[in-house]
């Protein structure tokens, strides 16, 4: 069956790399699991194998289901498949579980915000990433970026490993890399986030501007930000997630 590119589907078959990725998933025999995109289903044996409680598949693609998934129920009991799409279902899911998957990359921006915004969050969450977006997802100072920025304030995202574009089918044009993200547990209070995500967004609306630049719509002089021990002429990519709370309590907190 030919991979649908309207859909992002590109395949991985690097038997090395779905071991490692199951492995790192870390599934005691209570969790449940919950997988974006099992496609041919080669992740989805190798999560069985751990003996999840249950095993939650969802697929977009019906043929993909009758084609390579559908024979997997008759032999897993605790395997569920949902055909529909993950967009959906995640906000939907009200039960501890673990999110894995090799998912489509042009939905990796739209999935973390839901993940970021989710009132039941997973305990872990192990995602294949486009190496680029990984690597700026995991950034630290002086690479600090809005997404490293948003994501790092509720989770913290390292990289598993990085996957040659040759270990998928059909070869995408870029390569790969796993990123395991632990979000924080308990998380940071409401009022706290938004106010945190207000100031991101005013930080890195112009990240070669320096931090004062960027924060004097927000009130913020040369004076208070020495005052917090941030230099004023240092620029956002500088900045540590601590640093950044720090000056969100300031001046988004009045």
């Amino acid at each position: 069956m030919f991979a649908k590119k309207f859909l992002g589907q590109s395949f991985l078959k690097d038997h090395k790399v779905l071991e490692r990725i199951a492995e790192v998933v870390d599934i005691k025999k209570d969790d449940t699991v919950v997988e974006i995109g099992p496609g041919h289903g080669e992740l989805t044996r190798r999560i069985l194998k751990y003996s999840p409680k249950r095993l939650v598949a969802i697929e977009k693609d019906g043929e993909l289901i009758d084609a390579f998934l559908g024979e997997l129920i008759n032999e897993y009991p605790n395997l569920q498949i949902i055909q529909s799409d993950a967009l959906k279902e995640i906000p939907k899911i009200d039960y501890p579980y673990k999110l894995v998957g090799n998912i489509p990359y042009y939905i990796t921006g739209h999935l973390l915000r839901i993940l970021q915004e989710a009132s039941q969050k997973p305990s872990l969450i192990v995602l294949t990433l486009q190496k680029e977006v990984a690597n700026r997802l995991c950034a630290k100072p002086p690479e600090t970026n809005l997404l490293a920025a948003t994501g790092q304030f509720w989770a913290k995202p390292e990289i598993v490993r990085y996957i040659s574009k040759k270990s998928f089918k059909p070869s995408p044009k870029v390569d790969s890399a796993v990123v395991k993200i632990i979000p924080f547990n308990p998380q940071p209070p409401e009022e706290e986030s938004l106010a945190y995500y207000t100031l991101v967004k005013s930080l890195f609306k112009q990240p070669r501007k320096t931090i004062l630049n960027n924060l004097k719509s927000l009130g913020a002089t040369k004076d208070t930000l020495l005052d917090a021990g941030i230099d004023p002429s240092a620029r956002p990519q500088n900045l540590e997630v601590k640093d950044i709370v720090k000056l969100s309590t300031l001046f988004t907190h009045k």
